[in-house]
C-alpha cells in the first residue's frame, strides 16, 4: 500500500501552486542557465555549467516530490470538529504540569513545523492528543521522556 499524505485543502493549493511555477517558471529559468553555460565552451571545467545541472536536478527532484505527494494526498478537513476533540486541522490549547498554557495546531506531517507549533498526527505530541477533549488529560511518551498535559481548548481556528 502507497503511503498517504495527510494534508489540508489549503495546503493542497500551495503544492499545485508550487508545482505550476517549478514546471513553467521556473523550468524555463533552469533552461536558461544551462543555455548560457553552455555557450561558455568547453563542458568538461565549466563550472557554470556544473551548477546549472545541479540545479535541474533539484528542480526534477523537488517536482518528482510533489507529484508523489499529490498523488498519495488524503485531504483532511474538519475531521473531529462535530465531537469537539482533537484531530487533524485543529488547534489545541494545552497545559503542562507547571500550568504554561501552549496553542498548537495539528498537522499532517507534509505541513508540520514545530517553529510555528504546526505538529504533525505522527508525532509523539501528535499521537497522545489526537482524539481528546477539553479537560482530558494525556500523556506523551517523547524521546526526552514522558511528560502529562492537560486539553484545555479545541477549536477549528487556523
Amino acid at each position: 500500500m502507497a503511503k498517504e499524505f495527510k494534508i489540508t485543502s489549503l495546503r493542497l493549493a500551495d503544492l499545485e501552486k508550487e508545482l505550476n511555477y517549478l514546471k513553467t517558471t521556473r523550468e524555463r529559468e533552469v533552461a536558461a542557465m544551462i543555455a548560457e553555460a553552455r555557450s561558455y565552451g568547453d563542458l568538461s571545467e565549466n563550472s557554470e555549467y556544473d551548477a546549472a545541472k545541479n540545479e535541474q536536478a533539484k528542480l526534477y527532484g523537488r517536482i518528482a516530490e510533489i507529484e508523489d505527494i499529490l498523488s498519495h494526498a488524503v485531504i483532511i478537513e474538519d475531521e473531529n470538529e462535530a465531537t469537539g476533540r482533537v484531530g487533524l486541522g485543529c488547534t489545541v490549547e494545552v497545559e503542562d504540569e507547571k500550568g504554561v498554557r501552549t496553542r498548537y495546531r495539528i498537522t499532517g506531517s507534509q505541513e508540520a513545523n514545530p517553529m510555528e507549533r504546526k505538529l504533525s498526527d505522527d508525532s509523539p505530541f501528535g499521537r497522545a492528543v489526537v482524539g481528546k477533549a477539553a479537560g482530558e488529560t494525556f500523556t506523551v511518551n517523547a524521546p526526552m521522556g514522558s511528560f502529562t498535559m492537560k486539553v484545555i481548548s479545541v477549536s477549528r481556528e487556523g
